[in-house]
C-alpha cells in the first residue's frame, strides 16, 4: 500500500506549454523543491525593441522570449538552446545569455552533485540537544523531497522545510580553500513550535568514507543555494 501511495506521488505527465514540451508530476504539491515556475512572457506589444541590444524589431530582426526569464530579445541575443532541468523542460530551450550561462552552470548540479546527493554519504549526526551522535547515512530520496538519514532508526527532513544551511570547515583543502567537514541544517516540522536542527559530520580524516561524506556536503551545499533562488523566483 505504501509503495502505491509513493508511486503515484512519483507520477508524472507530459505537457505542452508555450515555451515546450515538460515532463512534470501529476500532482503539483509532489514536485521537486528545486523546481523554477515558467516565467511570464513580456507581451509582444510592450516590447519594440530587443532587450539586450536594443535592436529594433521588424520584419527581419525578429522577436523570441528567453524561456528562462521571460523577456523579449533579437535573435541574436538569444540563439541559445539549452537544457533547464529545474523547469522540467523535455528538449533544450531557447534561452538568452545570461539564462544560458545560468542554465549551464546548474546542468553541472543535475549531471554531477544530484547524483552524489541521491547515492548518500556516511555522517555522524546529532539530533537537536542530544549530546551523542548517531552513526547514518544521509542521502535525498529520488524525488529530491527529503532527506533520509538511516542507522539504528529511519528519519526524514523535507527538504522545502529546510531554513537555514551552515556548511562547516576547517583548515585548508589541496586545491586551495577550506575543506568541508560538516553541515548544520534548520528545518520546521509541520505542526512543531520553532525550529529542529541537526549537525552532520564527516568521518575521521584517515577513513575511507572521508572523501565521500565531503563531496556529499559540497554537493548539498549546492543544492542549497538552488533552494533559496526557487523561493526568490
Amino acid at each position: 500500500m505504501a509503495s502505491e501511495v509513493a508511486a503515484r506521488r512519483d507520477a508524472k505527465k507530459l505537457v505542452r506549454s508555450p515555451s515546450g514540451l515538460r515532463m512534470v508530476p501529476e500532482h503539483r504539491a509532489f514536485g521537486s523543491p528545486f523546481g523554477l515556475e515558467e516565467p511570464q512572457w513580456v507581451p509582444d506589444k510592450e516590447c519594440s525593441r530587443c532587450m539586450q541590444c536594443e535592436a529594433k524589431f521588424d520584419f527581419l530582426t525578429r522577436k523570441h522570449h528567453c524561456r528562462r526569464c521571460g523577456k523579449c530579445f533579437c535573435d541574436k541575443c538569444c540563439s541559445q538552446k539549452v537544457a533547464l532541468r529545474r523547469m522540467c523542460f523535455v528538449d533544450p530551450v531557447r534561452q538568452c545569455a545570461r539564462c544560458a550561462l545560468v542554465s549551464h552552470k546548474e546542468a553541472e548540479f543535475y549531471d554531477k552533485q544530484l547524483r552524489v546527493l541521491l547515492n548518500g554519504a556516511p555522517f555522524l549526526v546529532t539530533f537537536g540537544d542530544a549530546e551523542k551522535p548517531e552513526a547514518v547515512v544521509c542521502r535525498l530520496s529520488n524525488n529530491q523531497r527529503f532527506l533520509l538519514l538511516d542507522g539504528d532508526g529511519h528519519r526524514e527532513v523535507e527538504v522545502a522545510h529546510i531554513c537555514t544551511v551552515q556548511l562547516l570547515t576547517e583548515g585548508f583543502a589541496p586545491g586551495g580553500g577550506s575543506r568541508a567537514t560538516g553541515m548544520s541544517l534548520q528545518y520546521s516540522v509541520p505542526g512543531a513550535e520553532g525550529l529542529s536542527q541537526l549537525r552532520l559530520m564527516a568521518g575521521e580524516e584517515a577513513s575511507a568514507s572521508r572523501r565521500q561524506s565531503t563531496a556529499w556536503l559540497v554537493a548539498m551545499h549546492k543544492a542549497a543555494k538552488l533552494l533559496y533562488e526557487s523561493r526568490d523566483q
